[in-house]
């Protein structure tokens, strides 16, 4: 497979790939929630646990005690980032291929965790990295998914400039 090819994969390609993480998102939840219990963690690594949680709020748990509205309001944002972004995938020239990237792991991410709002009216974390006792906020792969396109994002915002600025007539 040559590079001119990998970087400018089809449309189906792309939902490919989405569908794929999803998967993988779902199937790593699945496991989780069968083979361990709900606060109790199992050290894999000195700084990183598995540790089954249930997510009722945002990134790093906000609004977790909200007293239960939080569901819809998560997922409703879920639901418009997955249109919105969709949209602009199916919109995007070929050419701008890592922005097409960015947003395959975004969309998949944010429809990972909303499957398991919609299911279950909680996201399921587990993956618990910390140092000594200082612990970062449970996550999973959606979310590793979602921060993986914002930073690819990121960097084409940084690498190519020019397609993100708007056009303007002289």
């Amino acid at each position: 497979m040559t590079l001119k090819r990998w970087q400018k994969p089809g449309i189906i390609t792309l939902f490919v790939m989405i569908m794929l993480i999803i998967g993988l998102d779902q199937l790593s939840k699945y496991f989780a929630s069968t083979h361990l219990v709900l606060g109790r963690p199992v050290e894999v690594l000195p700084v990183l646990n598995w540790t089954l949680l249930h997510n009722q709020g945002a990134a790093f748990s906000f609004l977790s005690n909200a007293g239960g509205w939080q569901r819809w309001l998560f997922t409703g944002i879920s639901i418009g980032v997955s249109i919105v972004f969709t949209i602009w995938l199916l919109r995007l020239p070929v050419s701008s291929w890592l922005t097409r990237f960015s947003l395959v792991f975004i969309i998949a991410g944010a429809v990972g965790n909303l499957i398991d709002r919609l299911q279950m009216g909680y996201v399921v974390d587990f993956i618990s990295v910390h140092w000594q006792q200082h612990f970062f906020p449970a996550f999973n792969v959606a979310d590793m998914s979602i921060t993986f396109g914002a930073f690819l994002m990121i960097l084409d915002i940084y690498f190519h400039p020019n397609h993100h600025q708007e056009k303007r007539a002289a």
